[in-house]
């Protein structure tokens, strides 16, 4: 019986979020904004195998709608900013906000499922 090497989940995650390779953390996980390299060049883990399919932009729709909405509600008791302004102010804040989370959110689930062996990653059985 082969035994399996233990991936620490919370190394692998930080590693993933940082953009960094979750296995040795040497290398750049991206070749590109969201294209991840063939292979870590550290060490030549191949992450062409991963699935994160639009899981990454699911929680980032989440989050930024959990971090962006008591801003609005604030700004609009505070402030009262006109109709235009806000028209203008909420979307560019969404739209940078997703495209600054994109990568680590994207970055943490290959990183989830290289852990735990998901999709691409899981052992080959003979």
């Amino acid at each position: 019986m082969q035994t399996e090497i233990v991936r620490p989940l919370r190394p692998a995650l930080l590693r993933g979020f940082a953009g960094r390779c979750p296995k040795c953390g040497d290398a750049r996980l991206f070749g590109r904004f969201l294209k991840p390299v063939a292979s870590c060049p550290a060490c030549g883990e191949d992450w062409s195998r991963h699935s994160a399919d639009d899981f990454p932009a699911y929680i980032v729709i989440i989050l930024l709608g959990h971090l962006l909405l008591p801003v609005v509600v604030e700004v609009n008791n505070l402030f009262s900013p006109g109709m235009v302004a806000q028209m203008i102010l909420w979307p560019l804040c969404a739209g940078l906000l997703a495209l600054a989370m994109i990568q680590p959110v994207k970055g943490a689930v290959i990183a989830f499922q290289w852990a735990r062996r998901m999709h691409g990653f899981a052992p080959v059985r003979t």
